[in-house]
C-alpha cells in the first residue's frame, strides 16, 4: 500500500513540476517575445489579461502541488528505505520552493500586482517605458524560475530512476 502510494506520489510530482516548467519556459521562450514585439499598449493590457486568467484551480493545483507531491513521496520513500531516492524528491520539493515558489511570491507576484493596477498609458511613449521596465525584470526572474523548475524536476526524474519504482 505505501509503496503505491508513493509511486502515485512520484508520479505526480513529476507531471505537476513538468507542467510548471514548461508554463514557465513557454513564457521565457514565446509569450513575453510575443508581447514584447507588440504595442507596448496592448502588451500591458494582454498581459493583464493573462495575470487575471492564470489564476485558476489547473494552474494554482499544479503549481502548489509540486512540492508537496515531491515532499510526500520523499516521506513515503524514506518510509520504506530508500533513502537516496527519498533525499533527492526532498531536494527536489527544496529545489521548487526556493526557485520558484519564493520568487513568485516575492517577484513575480507584486509585479503583476503593480501592472494591474496600471491603466495602459494612451501614449505609446509612455507604455513602452511602463512595458519596458516591467517586461525585462520580470522576464529575468521568470527565467530563473524555469530553471530551478527544471532543475527540481531533474531531481524527481533522477529519484525515480534510482527508485526503480514498487518492487
Amino acid at each position: 500500500m505505501m509503496s503505491a502510494l508513493a509511486t502515485c506520489s512520484a508520479t505526480a510530482a513529476l507531471v505537476l513540476t513538468g507542467a510548471v516548467s514548461g508554463v514557465f519556459f513557454a513564457f521565457s521562450v514565446s509569450v513575453m517575445r510575443g508581447l514584447d514585439a507588440m504595442d507596448p499598449g496592448q502588451a500591458i493590457t494582454a498581459m493583464q489579461r493573462i495575470n487575471q486568467k492564470i489564476l485558476n484551480p489547473v494552474f494554482l493545483t499544479a503549481f502548489m502541488g509540486a512540492p508537496v507531491t515531491a515532499a510526500a513521496a520523499g516521506a513515503l520513500l524514506l518510509a520504506l528505505g530508500r533513502t537516496s531516492a527519498a533525499l533527492l524528491l526532498f531536494l527536489a520539493a527544496a529545489i521548487y520552493v526556493l526557485g520558484a515558489f519564493l520568487p513568485t511570491a516575492v517577484v513575480n507576484v507584486p509585479m503583476n500586482e503593480a501592472l494591474d493596477a496600471v491603466e495602459p498609458p494612451s501614449g505609446r511613449e509612455e507604455a513602452a517605458r511602463v512595458w519596458s521596465a516591467y517586461s525585462a525584470r520580470w522576464t529575468r526572474w521568470n527565467t530563473l524560475r524555469a530553471g530551478f523548475s527544471l532543475l527540481s524536476l531533474l531531481q524527481v526524474g533522477l529519484a525515480l530512476l534510482l527508485w526503480g519504482g514498487p518492487t
